[in-house]
């Protein structure tokens, strides 16, 4: 019974939505080498605190992401990437957020 319990409660946890910022845009990167990604046609350098989460938002390090995903991301005031949200097909897909007024 406590089994069921522990994976009602994951189950329900995994149905939350992830709290990404609604400044974050939807971009496509390109995880090209360690410390830079590109986005658009800019090159940009992950900060010293760069953190990027996967799909099911556990934090990876940049050297064990390669490719190119859809992401939300944030900027610091340097113009480096300092916080990367890899989308899910579903959350790639859905509306963005309405920016405030």
């Amino acid at each position: 019974m406590a089994g069921l319990s522990g994976l009602a409660s994951t189950l329900a946890f995994a149905a939350l939505p992830r709290p990404i910022p609604d400044a974050a845009p939807r971009v496509k990167m390109a995880f090209t080498s360690p410390g830079v990604v590109q986005v658009k046609d800019a090159t940009l350098l992950l900060s010293p605190g760069a953190q990027i989460r996967d799909t099911h938002n556990r934090i990876v390090l940049p050297s064990h992401v390669s490719g190119e995903h859809v992401v939300r991301m944030l900027v610091d005031r340097n113009g480096q990437v300092h916080r990367v949200w890899m989308l899910t097909p579903e959350e790639a897909l859905a509306p963005l957020p309405k920016p405030a007024r």
